[in-house]
């Protein structure tokens, strides 16, 4: 499992036009990342992770602050490009592997006390963000 973690003064989703997700306050945007052998173990790891990750503002975490998160599914962090012009994408999960993980993600951090705002998965989104810094870093289990 993988997730690039942002850290931004806002954030938004939208898909056909319509916002489905918005940070209108600082908050951290997590792009994820899932692989084929990703389970429970990962999302509780990662989900833990990003809650508890100090990377607001004076050092402070998402457990610290109350900042909200928001996801979005983000196969492409699996593709391999290493030979030729296309990317491979075989190390991503297939959607219908994916998705409840995704969904086990989010409902995670729920349970830690984040507030969640959600991309839609398998979705063409277009997401809008302002980072603040930039302060970007990649995690991974």
């Amino acid at each position: 499992m993988r997730a690039v973690v942002q850290r931004v003064s806002s954030a938004a989703v939208d898909v056909d036009g319509e916002t489905v997700g918005a940070l209108d306050e600082p908050g951290l945007l997590v792009y994820l990342g899932i692989t084929h052998t990703d389970g429970a173990d990962e999302v509780a790891w990662l989900a833990r992770k990003v809650h508890g990750l100090r990377i607001l503002r004076e050092e402070q975490s998402v457990a610290d602050t109350g900042a909200p998160v928001l996801v979005v599914s983000q196969f492409t962090l699996y593709g391999d490009a290493r030979k030729g012009r296309r990317p491979s994408w075989g190390a991503a999960a297939p959607g219908e592997a994916s998705e409840p993980l995704y969904d086990a993600f989010c409902a995670e951090l729920e349970a830690l006390g984040t507030h969640v705002e959600r991309g839609v998965f398998g979705a063409m989104m277009a997401v809008s963000s302002t980072n603040d810094g930039p302060f970007t870093v990649w995690l991974e289990r």
